[in-house]
């Protein structure tokens, strides 16, 4: 008896040693070389940079995961529950790996055998952080075995805590949504302290496999998934009976992104995308987390857009109609409607059509076009609304009046219409009516700028971003022409001439050299008016007055002014340069007359107010100025401080306000 017993004991021991070597053994081979887990400790996931505008709404987001990083203290607890009860409920108390979850998924799988199910799988959270952050995706024991070594290392080294906030917002949960921040505003429109019961079941129901729980394309699974967590939240007494019965009771709604506000502007957002990158560069702006306070007022910017597009749709009518979209074969039995809808709704809607709708004209008339609407509707066009569209002609040149509205169209063009209410002489239209419309040729840019701090309060680059990205505010080089005078004007000023000085308007001839012909500037009404005072010549963009005042004050002058207003660093001095012949661009032009506005104060355009990194340290300020005594904790009645005003003088104030005075009279008279 006692020999049965020591040899039992003695094969347990020696089993036990066995055992125990092969796991020492296992641990040494796969132990070595694995990724240093310590860095997690110190780790900050890609956070999406967001771009806000001046009153704070959202202008664009820019990402390559999109993420918002929440610290687990901010984190609600039933968040926190929802996600132990669905995938690690002895988190706060297993070593890393969770031998009891291991004993059960080995007997699950065993009971399994033979069957169509696939295998249940017992890794924890910590497991699941180390695959995640330190490992591959990888299926294979040696994977598992790394993943669970790891798992014991990080546990000794990073708390409870810490482990769970950096799962929380790394984990993929569909919908482009990493991490359970950016899951609850992409799946609920809704920050975290703001979800109920079965909103943080349906996201603890998630990291498994979120394309197998997609609300939309599988709302049954997601569904059964979301009430399965529910069940384990009351299991492990999270919830109450009646919250539980109440939470699988509430339908499954999502309410995506999309609805969420955001400013349009988009040339505006591509410009601070550009700055951001050369600032920061690529790592920091797509997954640095900065919070970027822009300058954009979206009122301002709304009417700038507005203004545009109006401008250039106005000029482009005025050169007349370039035709048709595109036509529909002759084979589409117009008279059928769901022949011409069906067309329709065949084809690409073109770029840049903003509110316009598509249309395809059914019949000809003389006074009128029947149009078949996208969407299905039927109008017409009136003749009135067709009278602008002149056949286009090279040179700037316009074709025959339009008599007839089959002048214009024909059966089967696909064209752009704006449904109009009212005629030109102002008379009610039927409600059916439309307006003929056309995407311009011809582009264009606007940007405002407040004069005192150089913020850019609206920018808007072309007619629209769709049909072409470049901004013409800030890339394009054109000519200002007579934009340029009045800094000939403000250099001459500075040099002892005063607004009714006297300039002489007469022929001036320049020679240019052998073989070349003689320059010969002229006004643009190709008369001469004699000797004129400053302020006419300025209101009256007199030509021969500012190439003679020019010369007289030397291009050398000039080309000073032009650099210290910032308008070209290199401006040629030859006279031509004096009428704007050299380039530059809007945003430089405009900063310019911003500083003849604030009294010759120099002042640097900017698009960016504030940018704070993911701390919430501040790491840009346009406002450089120093306050003393801005930050007192309470107020007594005593003065509010001065704040110091650091702009440089570019040039005298009274020059630059008699500057402003006469460019007031180019309105006035």
């Amino acid at each position: 008896m006692i020999r049965a017993i020591l040899t039992t004991l003695g094969l347990f021991v020696l089993v036990s040693i066995t055992g125990i070597g092969c796991v020492l053994f296992v641990f040494y081979k796969y132990g070595q070389a694995l990724p240093d887990y310590r860095q997690l400790a110190d780790y900050e996931p890609p956070v999406m940079t967001r771009v806000h505008a001046g009153d704070g709404r959202l202008l664009a987001e820019f990402a390559m995961e999109k993420r918002v990083f929440i610290p687990i203290k901010a984190m609600p607890k039933q968040l926190i529950n929802a996600f132990l009860a669905a995938e690690d409920k002895n988190f706060y108390t297993h070593p890393g790996v969770d031998f009891m979850g291991v004993g059960r998924a080995v007997l699950t799988n065993f009971k399994n055998i033979g069957s169509s199910r696939r295998l249940v799988g017992a890794s924890t959270i910590t497991q699941q952080v180390a695959k995640n952050f330190l490992l591959t995706n990888e299926v294979s024991w040696a994977r598992k075995i790394k993943e669970a070594i790891l798992a014991f290392r990080i546990e000794r080294a990073i708390p409870k805590d810490r482990i769970l906030e950096l799962y929380l917002n790394e984990i993929y949960l569909g919908f482009g949504s990493y991490g359970a921040g950016a899951a609850a505003l992409n799946y609920f429109n809704k920050s975290l302290n703001e979800l109920q019961v079965h909103e943080v079941a349906y996201l603890a129901a998630l990291p498994k496999a979120p394309n197998n729980y997609n609300p939309i394309k599988k709302p049954k699974a997601a569904h059964d998934r979301r009430n399965w967590v529910i069940g384990r939240m009351l299991e492990e007494g999270f919830i109450s009976l009646v919250q539980a019965e109440k939470a699988k009771k509430q339908p499954l709604k999502i309410f995506r992104r999309s609805a969420t506000e955001y400013v349009k502007a988009d040339f505006f957002a591509e410009e601070v995308r550009r700055e951001l990158m050369v600032r920061y560069g690529e790592e920091q702006l797509y997954k640095g987390g900065l919070s970027v306070r822009t300058t954009i007022a979206p009122r301002l910017q709304e009417i700038a857009d507005w203004a545009l597009r109006k401008g250039l749709v106005s000029y482009d009518r005025r050169h007349g109609w370039r035709g048709p979209l595109l036509r529909i074969n002759d084979n589409v039995r117009f008279e059928r409607p769901s022949d011409w809808r069906s067309a329709l709704a065949n084809l690409e809607r073109p770029k840049g059509l903003f509110d316009w709708s598509l249309a395809v004209v059914l019949k000809t008339e003389n006074q009128a076009v029947q149009i078949g609407v996208e969407g299905g509707t039927k109008g017409q066009i009136p003749l009135q609304e067709l009278r602008w569209a002149r056949p286009w002609l090279e040179g700037q040149k316009r074709g025959a009046k339009v008599l007839h509205a089959q002048d214009v169209l024909q059966r089967g063009d696909v064209i752009a219409v704006e449904r109009v209410y009212t005629n030109p002489e102002g008379l009610n239209y039927p409600d059916d009516t439309f307006g003929l419309r056309q995407i311009p040729e011809i582009n264009g840019a606007i940007v405002a700028m407040d004069p005192h701090t150089g913020r850019v309060l609206a920018m808007s680059g072309g007619y629209s971003f769709e049909l072409s990205q470049f901004n013409r505010v800030t890339q394009a080089r054109r000519q200002p022409g007579s934009a340029f005078k009045p800094f000939v004007y403000l250099a001459a000023i500075d040099t002892g001439y005063t607004p009714s000085t006297l300039i002489l308007d007469a022929p001036f001839v320049i020679d240019q050299g052998p073989g070349r012909p003689k320059w010969r500037p002229a006004n643009y009404t190709k008369k001469f008016y004699g000797p004129s005072t400053m302020r006419l010549g300025i209101e009256k963009s007199r030509n021969l007055m500012t190439v003679r005042l020019a010369q007289t004050i030397g291009m050398e002058r000039v080309a000073n002014y032009a650099n210290r207003f910032g308008i070209t660093n290199n401006l040629q001095q030859t006279l031509a340069m004096s009428l704007g012949a050299g380039e530059t661009t809007l945003i430089r032009l405009t900063t310019a007359y911003a500083m003849l506005v604030n009294g010759g104060r120099r002042i640097a355009p900017t698009l960016l107010d504030r940018i704070q990194d993911r701390h919430g340290r501040t790491v840009f300020s346009h406002d450089r100025r120093i306050c003393t005594g801005c930050r007192q904790k309470a107020w007594a009645g005593e003065l509010p401080p001065r704040i110091p005003d650091t702009r440089k003088q570019v040039t005298d104030a009274g020059s630059a306000y008699q500057v402003v005075a006469m460019l007031k009279g180019v309105v006035d008279r």
